[in-house]
């Protein structure tokens, strides 16, 4: 039976200033397997450490949410950062990204990112068009700042373009050089709560 999995960033633990959240994200995998969401969870330290784990799975992959930290077309572990520079056949990530979709369950199964504004101005419409497209699967990211709400879910098929507004969810600069994102709310378009385990069929188009 394919499997639905999450990995989460397990370096977030209140150093350098920041919000201690891996302590949430990791409460996050048992709450969601027993309300029976995901099958298994994984904190990681490094894109490496976590594409590796997924890599190795020899069932069929439904399902990966990754619950960390993101900007406009990225998503990080810590300091260490995916964009689409590992979708280059020559990135070091590659070949782990590879086998993972050529593991994925088929073009239902869904990759989400639940980060802050990975999907949200120009960067994150690209990142999203490319990461669905050689994934071969849908994917799903937010053009918010997340946390007990969660706004701005929007949802892409493989060779779709992104059909939601590069302007969503920016506080302050441009689609091209964004330098704040909103913060979610519940008057926020399409929030969903933390939650909330799928995602609404008006976040596809």
């Amino acid at each position: 039976m394919a499997r639905r999995l999450m990995i989460f960033d397990d370096t977030c633990r209140g150093q350098d200033g920041r919000a201690p959240l891996t302590w949430a994200w990791s409460a996050g995998g048992p709450l969601y397997r027993g309300l029976g969401r995901l099958d298994e969870a994984k904190g990681v330290t490094s894109w490496a450490e976590g594409l590796a784990w997924l890599a190795g799975q020899t069932a069929p992959i439904a399902e990966v949410q990754f619950w960390g930290h993101g900007r406009w077309g990225r998503a990080m572990v810590g300091g260490d950062i995916l964009d689409a520079a590992a979708l280059h056949p020559d990135h070091a990530l590659n070949p782990m990204l590879r086998r993972i979709r050529d593991n994925l369950s088929g073009p239902e199964a869904l990759w989400w990112w639940r980060t802050c504004e990975t999907y949200g101005a120009l960067a994150g419409q690209q990142f999203a068009e490319r990461w669905s497209s050689f994934l071969g699967c849908r994917s799903a990211g937010h053009t918010h700042i997340i946390g007990v709400w969660q706004s701005g879910l929007r949802g892409i098929r493989p060779n779709q373009k992104a059909w939601w507004g590069p302007e969503e969810g920016l506080a302050s600069g441009t689609p091209a050089r964004p330098t704040q994102a909103r913060l979610s709310s519940m008057r926020a378009p399409d929030t969903i709560s933390f939650l909330s385990g799928t995602i609404p069929e008006r976040c596809w188009r």
